[in-house]
């Protein structure tokens, strides 16, 4: 692994939302690297404290006039994106119609990293390496050209399709898609991006890192005495905001059919307040709701507090789960719906990991109530082997290692 000679350039569009999965990759790796040049356009989140230790320099309005003309030309895409959402919103419209604006949000968020790269650019210009940690899943090559320097990108799922316009301008910039290299965190979101741009050079690889900071026993005690839970009673938490792709209709349906006392940590946004009032009415079911977004130190207390964290989500979904993640880098038990093949064959046979069949509450509900005969182990060292996770100073040597190589083949 090279050792890095000038700053890395880490690139986060949304370092602006508190807590989650990005930001926590994005202080590890700048803890890592304190050399680090963080470029965050929309500014940072309120639970900033371990970026602002990291002693990374930290840009967050555009620097040089290109990069000006580009934050102000994504700002008017954003605007008028926001505007044509809510002419379109009714389904009186065409689909087309009503998809018009997210295209056009496209086209902002390809102008925001064009901007961030050209200051990139600007203040660190033998940087040993760039990367947009959250990258848009369209217009790369046009990301690159404009930005005028390679990159690299993770892109995390597919939430937007291309529409024939964004589909013309990706044309346009095709040469553009030489400059960059794709990162996946899983091979399903691979597959999906590949099958729409069969040009760009990409490879697979776990963005979660490792902060080497596991859960200790006195956390454990505190945070059972905080949350006044029993040490003989038994608990699961359920992070994270619960978005389309999570199943909460399982958990919900699976807490019902409970036949024993269990505690129930909820932590998290968007929650539903009409799901949560008839949790809370369960007979077997205590619940503790600790609404988010929370900086790391609550949300260490609520995994602490759990004898294992419940992840639930619907059949194919196969972007990383940052949930299960944590599981790993805190050693935290797991139970998880089988929703991903290749997770699934991953975990099948670990101590420290239940699987459930997705969408069966029954079995779900069968596995929660067996908590009291034992929960799972907890993970140990070798879980971040398990699911391909690096420690957040393997990961930086890594993306150096990528981008020399990319900048070498140019």
């Amino acid at each position: 692994m090279n050792t890095a000679p000038w700053p890395m350039v880490l690139i986060e569009p949304y370092a602006h939302r508190g807590g989650g999965h990005h930001q926590r990759t994005l202080a590890a790796l700048a803890a890592a690297r304190p050399d680090s040049l963080i470029v965050a356009p929309g500014g940072l989140s309120e639970d900033s404290a371990p970026l602002v230790r990291s002693g990374a320099r930290l840009a967050t309005d555009p620097a040089g006039p290109a990069a000006e003309i580009l934050r102000a030309a994504a700002q008017a895409a954003a605007r008028v994106s926001a505007a044509g959402q809510k002419v379109f919103a009714s389904r009186r419209w065409p689909q087309a119609v009503r998809r018009s604006p997210h295209q056009i949000t496209l086209l902002a968020r390809c102008l925001t990293e064009a901007a961030c790269l050209r200051t990139a650019r600007h203040l660190a210009p033998r940087a040993s390496s760039v990367v947009i940690l959250s990258a848009s899943e369209a217009l790369h090559g046009m990301a690159a050209l404009l930005g005028g320097t390679p990159h690299l990108r993770f892109i995390h799922e597919v939430v937007t399709t291309e529409d024939r316009m964004v589909r013309w301008l990706g044309r346009l910039a095709r040469a553009g898609e030489k400059r960059v290299i794709v990162l996946y965190p899983t091979t399903a979101v691979r597959d999906q991006v590949a099958s729409a741009f069969p040009y760009l050079h990409g490879e697979v690889r776990a963005f979660a890192v490792d902060d080497g900071r596991p859960l200790n026993d006195a956390e454990r005690d505190g945070a059972r005495s905080a949350f006044t839970i029993p040490t003989d009673a038994k608990a699961v938490c359920v992070v994270g905001g619960w978005w389309p792709y999570k199943d909460i209709a399982t958990i919900d349906t699976a807490l019902a059919r409970l036949t024993a006392p269990l505690h129930v940590l909820v932590c998290g946004t968007p929650l539903d307040d009409a799901v949560l009032t008839r949790w809370h009415q369960l007979s077997n079911v205590r619940l503790h709701t600790v609404p988010g977004p929370v900086d790391d130190e609550v949300l260490r207390l609520v995994y602490a507090a759990a004898d294992a964290a419940l992840v639930a989500r619907k059949p194919g979904v196969g972007k990383e789960s940052g949930l299960i993640m944590d599981a790993a880098r805190l050693g935290v038990p797991l139970i998880v719906s089988a929703h991903d093949p290749e997770l699934t064959a991953r975990l099948t046979r670990e101590p420290w990991a239940r699987l459930f069949p997705a969408g069966d509450p029954d079995a779900l509900a069968k596995m929660l109530d067996h908590l009291t005969d034992g929960a799972p182990a907890r993970p140990g060292p070798s879980a971040r082997r398990v699911l391909h996770m690096n420690s957040a100073a393997e990961q930086a040597a890594r993306l150096t290692d990528t981008y020399t190589r990319l900048t070498k083949e140019r």
